[in-house]
């Protein structure tokens, strides 16, 4: 039995998952509750964080992302980026929020300098969390390079299964501009025991502090007490703030992996436009961090088009 929602939460140690509710274009978690005989699969969630170390403790079902669809993700054109802007007919698109007065979340790159940090909290299973993938691994591409991207696919058994997507459980990315950090919390298959998604990584003690503080109604907008630690959750160094998808991931549905990658080239395919209005928002965010370096990508009229529709210009 699923609930359609457009957010959901996530269990810890000290507190059970709560149903989810609907409203607002963004992801939450799915959860399966256990009756004494009856599996509930797919009800949709907004899972808690478990606190503890950022570690591994269960195994991905790991493929590598072919060659010619990382270069499709990294290498969009740049008329595709200005040609689009943030128009997407045929999906709503937000854009992340702009939080005033925080202190900013950085981390150390690979030169060793301070610079801005981007920390994604997401699950396997999540259909949300898969839409927004696509956008962010475009977003960042435009800063930086990736390695280390696997396929994923969004639970069979949730609402819009089987989505097509990405994994960041043995991403790498470089970046002289910023320091990308990401937890999947969950697999998209059930533990032994059928009684919810076996555990994959778990977000260390300040990165659950950082969830409990943003990803609430006091920053998140359209939020209530009850969906606070919606997923995919992002904070671009504590100034922005993602929670949820920033499109529907019924945009996707019906495309292959190889299908959306494929189109990424082209700027009036109607899945590109979600993805790129969407990774064009997450540009303008970024680029407010990175003081509009590199100026190439942050001066391009796609963006600029952005950051004039989020105020920031």
């Amino acid at each position: 039995m699923a609930k359609t929602s457009a957010q959901k939460k996530r269990p810890n140690t000290t507190r059970p998952p709560v149903k989810a509710r609907g409203g607002r274009p963004a992801g939450l978690f799915t959860w399966l509750a256990v009756g004494l005989v009856v599996i509930v699969v797919a009800a949709l969630v907004i899972i808690k964080v478990a606190s503890g170390g950022t570690t591994k403790t269960g195994s991905s079902s790991f493929s590598p992302i072919s060659a010619a669809n990382l270069t499709a993700l990294t290498t969009v054109p740049a008329s595709v980026f200005n040609t689009v802007g943030v128009t997407s007919p045929i999906a709503a698109v937000t854009a992340p929020q702009a939080v005033a007065g925080q202190p900013e979340l950085t981390g150390t790159n690979d030169a060793g300098a301070t610079v801005p940090e981007i920390l994604y909290i997401g699950a396997e299973y999540c259909p949300y969390c898969a839409a927004q993938r696509w956008a962010t691994i475009v977003a960042l591409s435009r800063f930086g390079t990736w390695s280390g991207l696997g396929n994923m696919s969004s639970y069979s058994g949730d609402v819009y299964p089987n989505t097509p997507t990405f994994t960041f459980i043995d991403a790498k990315y470089k970046s002289k501009y910023l320091v990308f950090k990401s937890v999947e919390e969950y697999t998209n298959y059930l533990d032994a025991a059928g009684t919810y998604y076996a555990p994959l990584q778990k977000p260390s003690a300040a990165e659950v502090k950082l969830i409990d503080k943003y990803d609430t109604p006091k920053y998140i907008k359209g939020l209530t007490s009850s969906d606070s630690d919606s997923i995919p959750f992002i904070t671009f160094a504590n100034k922005f703030l993602v929670a949820g998808a920033s499109y529907s991931p019924t945009t996707l549905a019906g495309s292959t992996r190889n299908d959306i990658a494929a189109a990424l080239s082209n700027a009036t395919s109607p899945v590109t436009e979600a993805i790129i209005a969407s990774a064009n928002y997450q540009t303008a965010s970024i680029c407010s961090l990175t003081k509009n370096m590199p100026a190439n990508v942050c001066t391009s009229s796609g963006v600029e088009v952005a950051a004039k529709a989020m105020g920031l210009k």
